[in-house]
């Protein structure tokens, strides 16, 4: 195995039509809204039942799991690797630092499409107030402003419509 670079038009646009159920969050979700960060790695957050697909997706670009899919599973979490590192969270319903259960079906019947390039892919991420809650699962000193970045761009949305 090489690194290979992956190919981030190709990924979203694989991830896209393959129907799996998967959403961009972390840092990576911020720069596609807009949100002047600089992250090296992806986050990505999916239907536990779409582990297979979105592995099949990311072995087509040289990007391999960590662990086994079962293994995923039992941990909420696995990574894929090679050349970037994309972390993927799987855990149907994680807890944030202050209590609030953050369950994967109800973000996703929120989720966003926003297009990705100019080759017709799309990304998908929550929508900003439950991207807000993802990132009150950690909350170190950057979720938080990253946080109240969130907040002020919710409050244009708002404001502008």
């Amino acid at each position: 195995m090489h690194n290979a670079e992956l190919d981030e038009a190709e990924f979203f646009e694989g991830l896209h039509a393959s129907g799996a159920r998967v959403l961009l969050i972390g840092r990576r979700a911020l720069v596609a809204l807009g949100l002047p960060v600089l992250t090296a790695d992806y986050d990505l957050w999916l239907h536990i039942d779409d582990i297979e697909i979105v592995n099949g997706v990311a072995e087509r670009l040289e990007h391999f799991p960590d662990v086994p899919s079962e293994e995923a599973r039992r941990r909420g979490r696995y990574v894929l690797e090679n050349g970037d590192r994309v972390d993927v969270i799987v855990a149907p319903s994680p807890t944030t630092q202050d209590g609030d259960v953050v369950r994967f079906e109800d973000v996703w019947g929120r989720r966003q499409h926003l297009a990705f390039g100019t080759g017709g892919a799309f990304v998908t991420l929550p929508a900003i107030s439950d991207l807000i809650r993802t990132k009150r699962w950690s909350m170190r000193p950057r979720d938080l402003i990253e946080i109240d970045a969130l907040e002020a761009l919710e409050q244009s949305k708002v404001g502008r419509s």
